[in-house]
C-alpha cells in the first residue's frame, strides 16, 4: 500500500474490526494496529485481504503510517487499557493529533483524559458508539464530545461511516465539551436498559397467560408495522429471536435459555449518575435491579420452595383484549422511561455544561443504534416545537395518549401481578408518572416530619395561609421550621439560616 492512512484503529476486537471495515468501504485508507499481532494477521489475511488497510505490528509503526494531524480511534476496553494506550501514544504524537476513545467509557474519565490531553496539545474525542456489531460495520449512531475543532478533523468521516436515519439524516452530531459524548451514551444505554426490561416483561405476562413463544413473536411482529407506534430495533429482535427453534430438540431457543442476565456496567453508571445529579430513573434502575436479581439463580431456586406465590388468575379480558392493553401499556411505560433518561440528560448539560442538544440527541438516536425506535421521530419533532420543555410527558403528543390510556398501564400491572408476574419496570413508569403529576406528595410531607421528629433536620413551609398546597417553590419563598418533640406542647421554631 503506497501513502499513509486517513486514520488508524488500534483494537481488532469485534467492533473495532467492523468499524475499520465500515471505514474503508467508505473509500478511507485504514492504519490497523492491536496489541496481539495474531489478532491484526488474523484481521489482515481475513476480512480485510486485498482492501485499503495497513497493518502494523509495532506502535510506532502505526503512528508513522498515519496523516498528519493523525487521528486514532481506540476500540479497547474501558478503564485502565485506554490509559495505558493513551500513555504509550503521548511520546509518539505532536501537537495537533487527535485521538479518539469510541469505546464505553465513564464519562468522569473522559472528562480527565480531556483535560490531560489538552495540557499537551493532543486533541481528544469521548465517542459513543451505538449499533453492535452489525452497526459498527454498516453504520452505527456516533455521539462525540470533546472540543469542537477535534471534532472537525473527523467529522466527514464520521458522517460518512453513521447510520442514515429513513429521512437520509445521519445519525451522528457533535455533543458536546468534554465527557459530553460518553455522557450521552451511557444514557442511551440505561434507555436500551429498560426498553428490554419493559418488553421483557410484556412477554412474562403473555407467557403466563398461556401463551407460547411463536404466538409472542407473531405480537411483536405486528408491533413492528410500518406505521405501529412501538416499531423498534429491539421489537424486531424479539420477534425474531423468539420463534427462533430450539435446535437440538423440541420448543423454541428461548424456553431453554438460562435466565441469567449479565451486564457491563453502564445501566449500573446510569443510576450512579442521577443518584448525584438527584434525577429519579425508576424504570432504568428496576431494569439493572432485574438483572442483578436474575443472576442469584441459587437463591431465587430455593426461595420458589419457601415463598407461596399464588396461582394465576383467570383473567376476564380475552386474548385479544389483553395484547390491546399491553400494546398501549407498553408504549406509556417507553414514554415514561425516555422521559427519565431526558430528565438526566438535561440535568448533566446544566452541571457539567455539556449544552446538550435533547432534540439533536433524539433525531441521532433514530439509526443504527440500539434503541433506535420510530416514536424517536416524535421525541425530535417534540424537542423542535419546543426546546424548553421541562420533562418529555409535558409534549402534547405523549401527554395525550398518557391521559386517554394511562389506565391500561395500571390495568397491565394488575394482570402481571395476578398472574404471579413481577411487572418491576411497568410500575416503576406508572409511578413516575403519578409522581411527577403530583402536586402534593403527602409521602413526602410524612417523611418530612419523621426527619425532623428523629433527626432535628427541619421542614420546610411553602408561603400562603390559604391553599398552601398550591403555591410553588418559585412563587413564594419556603420557609423552613423545626418542631421541638420532646418539650411541652411541642414549640415550633423558624430556621434562619
Amino acid at each position: 500500500m503506497n501513502g499513509k492512512a486517513d486514520i488508524g484503529v488500534i483494537g481488532m476486537e469485534v467492533m473495532g474490526k467492523n468499524l475499520a471495515l465500515n471505514m474503508e468501504s467508505r473509500g478511507y485508507t485504514v492504519a490497523v494496529f492491536n496489541r496481539t499481532e495474531s489478532k491484526t494477521k488474523d484481521f489482515i489475511e481475513g476480512p480485510a485481504k486485498g482492501k485499503n488497510f495497513v497493518p502494523s505490528y509495532e506502535l510506532q509503526n502505526f503512528v508513522s503510517s498515519l496523516k498528519t494531524p493523525r487521528k486514532i480511534m481506540l476500540m479497547v476496553k474501558e478503564g485502565a487499557p485506554v490509559d495505558g494506550f493513551i500513555e504509550k501514544l503521548l511520546p509518539l504524537l505532536d501537537k495537533g493529533d487527535l485521538v479518539i476513545d469510541g469505546g464505553n467509557s465513564f464519562f468522569k474519565d473522559t472528562i480527565r483524559r480531556n483535560s490531560e490531553l489538552t495540557e499537551k496539545g493532543i486533541l481528544f474525542i469521548g465517542t459513543g458508539v451505538s449499533g453492535g456489531e452489525e452497526g459498527a460495520l454498516k453504520g452505527p449512531a456516533i455521539m462525540p464530545g470533546g472540543q469542537k475543532e477535534a471534532y472537525q478533523l473527523v467529522e466527514k468521516i464520521f458522517t460518512d461511516i453513521s447510520a442514515k436515519a429513513e429521512d437520509g439524516k445521519p445519525c451522528v452530531t457533535y455533543i458536546g465539551p468534554n465527557g459530553a459524548g460518553h455522557f450521552v451514551k451511557t444514557t442511551h444505554n440505561g434507555i436500551e436498559y429498560g426498553d428490554m426490561q419493559l418488553i421483557g416483561e410484556c412477554a412474562s405476562v403473555f407467557k403466563k397467560t398461556g401463551m407460547n413463544a411463536e404466538e409472542i413473536a407473531g405480537i411483536m411482529e405486528k408491533w413492528n408495522g410500518k406505521s405501529d407506534i412501538l416499531r423498534s430495533y429491539l421489537i424486531e429482535i424479539t420477534a425474531d429471536s423468539m420463534k427462533e427453534k430450539n435446535k437440538a430438540g423440541e420448543g423454541y431457543l428461548v424456553d431453554i435459555v438460562a435466565d441469567i442476565t449479565r451486564m457491563k456496567g453502564t445501566g449500573t453508571w446510569t443510576i450512579q449518575s442521577a443518584l448525584e445529579l438527584l434525577v429519579p430513573v425508576p424504570t432504568i434502575a428496576s431494569a439493572v435491579f432485574s438483572r442483578e436479581m436474575s443472576q442469584d439463580k441459587d437463591l431465587r431456586l430455593k426461595m420458589g420452595t419457601i415463598l407461596n406465590i399464588p396461582e394465576a388468575e383467570k383473567l376476564p379480558e380475552d386474548k385479544q383484549k389483553l395484547i390491546d392493553i399491553a400494546h398501549d401499556a407498553l408504549y406509556i411505560a417507553k414514554i415514561s422511561s425516555y422521559a427519565q433518561g431526558l430528565a438526566l440528560l438535561q440535568a448533566a448539560s446544566r452541571e457539567y455544561k455539556f449544552e446538550l442538544n435533547l432534540g439533536e440527541i433524539a433525531q441521532i438516536w433514530r439509526g443504527g443504534c440500539i434503541i433506535r425506535a420510530q416514536f424517536l421521530d416524535e421525541i425530535t419533532k417534540a424537542y423542535k416545537e419546543n426546546p424548553s420543555l421541562p420533562n418529555l410527558l409535558a409534549s402534547p403528543k405523549f401527554s395525550d395518549f398518557v391521559n386517554k390510556n394511562l389506565w391500561k398501564l395500571a390495568r397491565f400491572i394488575e394482570i402481571a401481578h395476578k398472574s404471579g408476574v413481577s411487572a418491576l419496570g411497568m410500575a416503576s413508569s406508572y409511578d413516575y408518572i403519578l409522581q411527577i403529576a403530583s402536586p402534593v406528595m403527602v409521602s413526602a410531607q410524612v417523611s418530612a416530619l419523621q426527619r425532623d421528629y428523629f433527626g432535628a433536620h427541619g421542614y420546610f413551609k411553602i408561603g400562603g395561609e390559604k391553599q398552601p398546597e398550591i403555591i410553588t417553590n418559585s412563587e413564594k419563598k419556603m420557609r423552613e421550621f423545626h418542631t421541638e418533640w420532646m418539650l411541652p406542647g411541642r414549640p415550633e421554631k423558624e430556621i434562619t439560616k
